[in-house]
């Protein structure tokens, strides 16, 4: 679409189907993709790994002087996507789990991990041409971002799409369990000390409870497009 790159910083609440989006938009225009909560994900479910963390605590001294030890990376797969490897081993599947998922929220409130991450995020986006997802890229990792979209949907219709995507994982599972966890998470997000989770006032709000992929992903690039647009006087 145009030589000039930008970054793309897509935030919002969890199961909006933000990942998917930046995604298929990143593929659109050729840019990068960074999955920034595959990186919260793939902290939890080291600390899981390693007696780090119970249902009631972290162990944040121990995982604060092993941090800087954490290694994340993207790599693509066979089908053009990116998986998430930790410590050069592969774990797209096992940080998808919806344990591992409280746990990230859990992790993401320690100010040591969100700085490691931060850097290594800030650092993938120092030649700009990315979209990345999470929720505090438009605020704190990427707070000059040409382009920030805030997304978000009523609990009721997020819980039942995470619900319907464990299903299909075979995972047994309650609706109310998981609209549960959606109501607990966003709280957890919203009002954790560090970096929580809120709109940048220069960000584009997207409601997705309604609206199909494809009206989705016109309104994307529609809005990818007209970013551009502007940056070149149009």
């Amino acid at each position: 679409m145009s030589t000039q790159k930008i970054i793309v910083a897509i935030d919002g609440f969890s199961s909006c189907g933000k990942s998917t989006m930046a995604k298929q938009l990143a593929s659109q225009i050729g840019y990068n993709y960074i999955d920034t909560g595959a990186m919260y994900r793939a902290v939890s479910l080291y600390c899981q790994q390693e007696g780090l963390m119970d249902e009631n605590e972290i162990n944040a001294v121990e995982l604060e002087k092993r941090i800087s030890s954490i290694s994340i990376q993207f790599k693509l797969n066979a089908q053009g996507t990116s998986d998430t490897y930790l410590n050069g081993v592969n774990v797209e599947n096992a940080i998808r789990t919806i344990e591992t998922g409280l746990g990230a929220s859990r992790v993401s409130e320690l100010k040591f991990v969100r700085k490691a991450l931060v850097e290594q995020q800030q650092a993938m986006g120092k030649e700009k041409g990315i979209v990345m997802d999470g929720r505090d890229i438009g605020t704190v990792v990427f707070p000059r971002a040409e382009l920030k979209i805030f997304v978000t949907a009523s609990p009721e219709v997020r819980a039942q799409r995470r619900f319907d995507e464990l299903k299909a994982k075979g995972e047994t599972v309650s609706f109310q369990e998981v609209l549960d966890t959606t109501i607990e998470r966003d709280s957890r997000d919203m009002n954790r000390a560090e970096s929580p989770l809120k709109q940048a006032t220069d960000a584009i709000v997207l409601d997705n409870s309604h609206i199909n992929m494809e009206e989705q992903q016109k309104w994307l690039c529609d809005a990818f497009t007209n970013c551009i647009e502007k940056l070149h006087g149009n």
